[in-house]
């Protein structure tokens, strides 16, 4: 079985850059880590794969009520947890089963293994703050196996 391949984006602030939609493709799933802004970055993303996205400090509006604010996905034999903010995380991540978590909101990208739990932000692919990147990421599965990277755009 091919592994599978889950793009990250994240503290997208209404844009979507060309550079992120071209790293995105080929993404069996894509998951957003909040701070979408616009209804419209979803549906741009939604055109490359299906798309997984929680609701960011910053998203407002009857749009957003309709994003909650975590998500457990499972992608192949593992299960992906997504929240915006790390600092928000209130369950026990090894007793759920979940493999990997994925956040935004800090905008500074990384990527942490704790114990059995691989932490990924993907940092912002939106407009620039400060002098932090502009960066997209990935988690590649194989079978229980979880490798994450991240690309700046710019």
């Amino acid at each position: 079985m091919p592994p599978f391949r889950v793009g990250l984006i994240s503290d997208t602030h209404g844009l979507v850059r060309p550079h992120a939609k071209v790293f995105l493709q080929g993404s069996d799933i894509i998951i957003h880590g909040g701070d979408i802004c616009d209804a419209g970055v979803l549906a741009e993303l939604s055109s490359i794969a299906p798309v997984i996205a929680v609701r960011g400090n910053n998203d407002k509006g009857a749009w957003a009520q309709e994003l909650r604010e975590t998500e457990l996905v499972q992608v192949g034999e593992i299960f992906i947890y997504v929240i915006h903010d790390l600092a928000e995380l209130d369950i026990d991540l090894e007793a759920a089963g979940v493999r990997a978590v994925v956040s935004g909101h800090s905008h500074k990208p990384l990527i942490e293994e704790k114990g059995r739990v691989l932490y990924v932000n993907p940092g912002s692919a939106g407009p620039r703050r400060f002098r932090l990147p502009i960066s997209v990421g990935e988690i590649t599965i194989r079978g229980m196996s979880v490798s994450a990277s991240v690309m700046e755009l710019e």
